[in-house]
């Protein structure tokens, strides 16, 4: 069999349903399988990604994540944002999008985002006269807003996958929380300002502004709000390593869930832990024998080669950042962020860092 037919075999397999980790495993079997190398190297990559220190991070960030989104979280930051920015015109729609990226920087999946706060946000939208197809637009962009504001799961994960990549350059999840601040916080002010140049017309009841519901919100939200400045102080200062931060953020989140609000028992935490780490499981998965295709590809310099085909075309960084920009909005409207991140980082890092 060609390798043309394994590949048209492969992509044909994804069309139809075959699990993405199946397909990944299958590419570096047949890449390996090929160049006549022993296919228990396979196992060797899985090892050396559970060897990672960094990797104890992901499954308590998530963990966190799921408890916050199982709670009324989502209910006393929408009430906090209403009362602070509610009277303001356009008040609600400020109020989605903010609170929308504050919960997806707590849970790291934009989906979490959607249905725990969609159902509190959609009908108060409706209710305040705003168009359907807006209102469905707002509620569901809103849900990715977050991904780039600390503790950013897909950023601890980008993390892992490059520090495998051994590109010689030194990449911190500190330095990537830094990275991601200032481009989570200019779409969200972008996103605010078309949203509100949208609904300039929208004729909406404006309600006044209440210290006295502002405090009573803020008091609600007392135990959640310092979770992150926490985890900030603390990583950024130094006294915490990422993954102690985030062993930290899971402990107060359920202590303050289950102890303080009482709002999950502890008889349903053990199934809000097995449906997080059934989520975090498929991402491990995936992690681990995308690190074997990772290694058969810089074994057979596929990165290098893809470079000297982009650099006969393009000489110009600039241009090349905006063709990957096309390109990955391109694999954000088919893969989620997860897949996209363990398929992409392997082939794009290399030649971006060469330009």
């Amino acid at each position: 069999m060609t390798p043309y037919l394994i590949a048209v075999g492969l992509i044909l397999a994804t069309v139809f349903g075959m699990p993405l980790f199946a397909v990944i495993l299958a590419v570096a079997m047949v890449g390996f399988a090929a160049a006549g190398i022993d296919l228990s190297v396979i196992a060797i990559e899985i090892y050396r990604l559970a060897d990672t220190p960094l990797l104890v991070a992901l499954p308590l960030f998530t963990l966190a994540g799921y408890v916050m989104a199982e709670s009324r979280t989502s209910e006393r930051l929408v009430r906090l944002t209403q009362a602070i920015l509610g009277w303001l015109p356009g008040g609600l729609v400020i109020v989605s999008l903010v609170a929308c990226a504050i919960f997806t920087a707590f849970t790291g999946a934009s989906g979490v985002t959607i249905v725990a706060l969609g159902a509190l946000l959609l009908p108060a939208l409706k209710q305040a006269q705003y168009g359907e197809r807006f209102s469905l637009g707002l509620v569901t962009t809103s849900g990715s807003l977050g991904l780039l504001l600390p503790p950013s799961v897909p950023l601890v994960l980008y993390g892992i996958i490059t520090q495998q990549l051994s590109l010689g350059i030194d990449i911190r999840v500190e330095d990537l929380f830094k990275a991601g601040l200032m481009p989570g916080l200019l779409m969200v002010i972008l996103l605010t300002a078309w949203s509100l140049f949208a609904v300039r017309k929208n004729p909406v009841s404006l309600s006044s502004f209440s210290s006295l519901e502002a405090l009573r919100a803020l008091r609600g939200a007392f135990w959640e709000i310092p979770l992150p400045i926490f985890i900030l102080i603390g990583v950024y200062s130094g006294f915490l390593a990422i993954s102690e931060a985030a062993a930290v953020a899971a402990l107060y989140v359920i202590v303050v869930e289950v102890f303080i609000y009482r709002e999950i028992s502890l008889t349903q935490l053990p199934g809000i832990i097995q449906k997080s780490m059934m989520v975090c499981g498929g991402i491990l998965l995936i992690i681990g024998v995308s690190l074997a295709s990772t290694n058969y590809m810089i074994d057979a310099e596929i990165p290098m080669k893809l470079f000297d085909l982009i650099q006969k075309y393009i000489n110009n960084k600039l241009i090349f950042l905006i063709l990957l920009n096309i390109l990955l909005l391109v694999l954000g409207a088919v893969l989620d962020i997860f897949s996209a991140l363990v398929i992409m980082v392997p082939l794009i890092l290399p030649v971006a860092v060469k330009y």
